[in-house]
């Protein structure tokens, strides 16, 4: 078959985008075509941005930023995120406490946070730098049809007034459409999913006093809360984005709740180490579960970020999987186009998969196990995890070994030597 582009990326968000972005910089006679359901976002000098306060924010780890300054857009991406210099990790109403400082490693930071808004685009403006990627947007992919060596993608325009449908075919289709792919169901992919009963609430909200650029990490009995630091060094900004998980019986009554409530609630779970919360912007409601494809590779088709996996947002690792997988993809795909492999191929893409799931699984797994271990009440098993904490904090190699998982680094110890 012959084909108009080598590889086409189905979803133009930021797995997508991180994935076009390492291909194209990888391997510059790679033809590459982003295919998005949404207009192209605005972009220029500053591209017109403006931090919201209620923007929602994602973390990035350490291992993420090495990523990104790989691909030359670090800089470019720093302009507006905040740096995690400590992580606290605590069991609500239990002595447990473990802590990491990026000093300690010889680090400025254990992570960071970033505005999605901004990331997506720093991402694009990373896209056009690259003659050898394409866009088509808004538009929408009907269906993936394997053929002889490549893929068949049906496409209807999105646009008013657009010209209807058409097609495009490719030696590898990505699916990078998220968490809720339609594509996926539509090509009878599986998946294993297990419920965890629980929502996961976001929203930024202030506190009394600065967060100093600590990431609290905070279990409770009702379900993990994140509260990851906003802003810069202004000492009148005191944001801090919310992630508070709860069981899916008690998310009405908080969602609903008045801010003073809300607030107060939040206080009661949370306890009084910033002084006290006084703000809070909108808030959103998301089911959780542990959802992973079962196939995430078929002959001229690979599965990436949330279409491949959806991860519980405790300890924040979904995401940076996600750039570690699209990265090691990108190099594979780059080195097989050199060599005039078909990139199709699924002797290929089994290497990809095999490269890739050690990392994924234990990923996975620690986020899993975190859930389930923390969420159990049972007063031998709450005992014995905060002598778990306090023994993380104090015996050295342990710490070492969460410090890699936190910022992830996976077996790169040389970082933390």
């Amino acid at each position: 078959m012959e084909v108009d582009v080598d590889v086409a990326i189905i979803g133009g968000g930021m797995v997508g985008a991180s994935l076009a972005v390492a291909l194209a910089r990888a391997c510059p006679d790679l033809r590459i075509t982003v295919l998005e359901a949404v207009d192209m976002p605005d972009t220029g000098a500053e591209m017109g941005y403006q931090p919201s306060y209620d923007v929602r924010s994602t973390a990035l780890s350490y291992g993420t930023r090495l990523i990104y300054e790989q691909l030359g857009l670090w800089d470019l991406l720093r302009q507006h995120l905040t740096p995690i210099k400590r992580i606290h990790v605590s069991d609500r109403g239990q002595f447990g406490v473990t802590r990491l400082r990026a000093e300690d490693y010889r680090l400025d930071a254990l992570g960071y946070v970033t505005p999605n808004q901004w990331m997506g685009r720093v991402l694009w403006t990373g896209l056009r730098q690259y003659s050898n990627i394409q866009f088509r947007c808004p538009v929408q992919v009907l269906r993936v049809q394997h053929q002889e060596q490549g893929v068949l993608l049906e496409l209807a325009s999105n646009e008013a007034g657009g010209s209807g449908a058409s097609t495009l075919r490719a030696q590898l289709a990505v699916l990078a459409d998220g968490g809720r792919s339609g594509l996926r169901q539509q090509l009878g992919i599986q998946t294993e999913k297990r419920a965890y009963g629980q929502v996961a609430l976001i929203t930024t909200v202030s506190s009394r006093k600065h967060h100093d650029f600590v990431a609290y990490e905070r279990f409770t009995d009702q379900g993990p809360m994140a509260l990851l630091p906003l802003g810069g060094e202004d000492v009148e900004d005191h944001r801090s984005a919310l992630i508070w998980t709860l069981p899916e019986h008690r998310a009405d009554a908080v969602l609903n709740a008045s801010d003073a409530q809300f607030l107060e609630l939040l206080g009661e779970r949370f306890g009084h180490r910033l002084g006290g919360f006084v703000q809070v912007g909108s808030r959103h409601v998301y089911p959780l579960a542990l959802e992973r494809a079962l196939e995430q590779i078929r002959p001229g088709l690979v599965l990436v970020g949330n279409a491949a996996h959806s991860l519980h947002p405790v300890a924040g690792q979904g995401y940076n999987l996600a750039v570690r997988e699209v990265m090691g993809l990108a190099e594979l795909l780059a080195k097989a186009a050199r060599a005039g492999q078909g990139l199709g191929e699924l002797s290929l893409l089994a290497r990809y998969e095999e490269a890739q799931q050690e990392d994924q699984m234990r990923t996975i797994q620690a986020s899993d196990s975190l859930v389930r271990l923390f969420s159990n009440a049972k007063f031998p098993l709450v005992q014995a995890r905060g002598v778990g904490l306090v023994t993380l904090d104090l015996v050295a190699p342990l710490k070492q070994t969460f410090a890699r998982y936190a910022m992830g680094l996976g077996g790169r110890e040389a970082v933390l030597a």
